[in-house]
């Protein structure tokens, strides 16, 4: 196999001559995978990044005119806020019950930092089953298909490292009782990493040294993959996105999905009130009449302490990655097969083949990783949404083992979201002194999806209360 000659022009014109430097030792095999990584990358958009990103460090620039985001409250707080979110509601079910929703899990990493071999998406969350996380995903769009009778279409984002056995993991288990049609895969696009004096890194002689292009290149992977023309064809537009590594999440929530369509919102967004003035939450902001993200790191001390004269923060809106995003805004962002999105710059140390063809493994960063960001979405959005909710409601990410956004603190949260679920359909469920539950419960999605649905099963079932140290599982 002899390297294409527009391709090999393309390499040289952009000063990378040097990824070819191995072709000649290689086998057809390493060849193909070396021309096939080579072939996807676009050399004149990375002859402008590579002095924009990588040989200058690009810096954060906080406008002038930066403000606090507006967002619809949690609870109305006019009548006709309260009008507003009666009739969202309603138009909420509406488009369920119409088929026009679909749902979107970025899922391309590993569990590594839990401590577990595998895509993060087959961690046994479940308090007291080890129900995994695509379980219990799975077993919401289950019982969601159920209720407003639509065979609700998944997407799931992999990557190259873990579509395989994320892909056979689902069909061990049955897809969960989803039709297998039903759910789509896609792999995550990449990116290769750059050393700083702006030349790519090779990982082996055969291969470039690749990363994923971020959760921002979700949007130009749902064009590759076909999952765009999927979606128009079902007659889908609003697309429910969320992270693997959050079981809490209302996927069908009827108020948020009423609210972006009312709104005309080409994406959407919820907010959670910031426990402090740097959680580690991206703060939503506007510049210029658009609605931005800007990164805890990146707010200044002066802003991200700011309140107002009843003490609250003023940059109060903080983000856990919880989106409504509409299918022709992501038709038009990844419009001509390229992202229109901003890169973001890390620094890494990124194994590399030096000079003499060895393996080397650096002790300091040696080269940067770009990726895209989804929320950079939002300033080139029409219209935009944002809408605060309860975080112990919709927001129990399992990041770390133990302390803060762990498996622990999940595990607490998806109990206290089934035990008030229990308790307000009447069931009394014991509790400690400092008001935790004093019980193991876990309910499955598949059963009960929200509180009418306890409300059904408490009753049909006959449970009154859950006694101190007991362990209910339901479903």
């Amino acid at each position: 196999m002899t390297i294409d000659k527009e391709l090999e022009n393309n390499i040289i014109s952009a000063g990378q001559g040097h990824v070819l430097q191995y072709w000649n030792e290689l086998d057809e095999s390493s060849r193909k995978q070396l021309a096939g990584q080579l072939e996807k990358i676009n050399f004149a958009e990375l002859a402008r990044l590579i002095p924009e990103y990588v040989t200058s460090r690009p810096k954060t620039v906080i406008p002038d005119d930066l403000a606090p985001a507006p967002y619809f409250p949690m609870t109305p707080e006019t009548q006709e806020q309260k009008e507003l979110y009666a009739r969202a509601y309603e138009r909420g079910i509406e488009l369920l019950k119409a088929g026009k929703v679909c749902f979107l899990t970025v899922a391309g990493g590993q569990g590594t930092r839990l401590g577990f071999d595998g895509p993060k998406g087959t961690y046994p969350i479940g308090p007291v089953t080890g129900r995994t996380l695509f379980a219990y995903f799975a077993q919401n769009i289950l019982r969601a298909g159920q209720k407003y009778q639509v065979k609700f279409s998944w997407y799931i984002m992999t990557s190259l490292l873990n579509n395989e056995a994320t892909t056979r993991f689902f069909a061990e288990n049955n897809y969960f009782g989803l039709d297998k049609e039903q759910v789509f895969f896609f792999t995550q696009g990449t990116m290769p990493a750059i050393g700083y004096d702006g030349k790519l890194l090779l990982g082996a002689k055969d291969s470039l040294s690749l990363s994923p292009d971020g959760h921002g290149g979700t949007l130009l992977a749902l064009r590759k993959s076909g999952a765009l023309k999927r979606m128009e064809d079902e007659g889908t537009n609003i697309i429910s996105y969320f992270q693997v590594d959050n079981p809490l999440i209302k996927m069908t929530n009827p108020l948020f999905i009423g609210l972006h369509d009312l709104e005309n919102a080409e994406m959407s967004a919820v907010m959670l009130a910031k426990t402090n003035a740097y959680e580690k939450l991206g703060n939503f902001c506007v510049s210029n009449g658009r609605l931005n993200i800007i990164e805890y790191s990146d707010l200044p001390k002066e802003l991200a302490e700011k309140t107002d004269a009843s003490g609250k923060l003023c940059y109060i809106a903080g983000s856990p990655a919880i989106h409504l995003i509409s299918r022709d805004f992501i038709g038009r962002l990844t419009s001509g097969g390229e992202l229109k999105l901003p890169w973001h710059r890390a620094d890494k140390k990124i194994p590399f083949i030096d000079a003499n063809g060895n393996p080397a493994t650096p002790a300091e960063p040696n080269g940067v990783k770009l990726e895209s960001f989804i929320f950079d979405a939002l300033p080139l959005a029409g219209r935009t949404m944002v809408l605060e909710c309860d975080r112990n409601e919709v927001f129990a990410p399992t990041k770390n083992p133990t302390g803060v956004d762990s498996v622990e603190s999940c595990r607490a949260m998806l109990i206290e979201r089934d035990a008030k679920r229990l308790e307000k359909a009447g069931v009394c469920v014991a509790r400690k002194a400092d008001g935790s539950v004093d019980a193991l419960i876990e309910i499955s999605p598949a059963l009960i999806l929200d509180e009418e649905d306890a409300a059904k099963y408490v009753k049909d079932n006959n449970i009154t209360c859950v006694k101190a140290g007991e362990t209910l599982v339901i479903g």
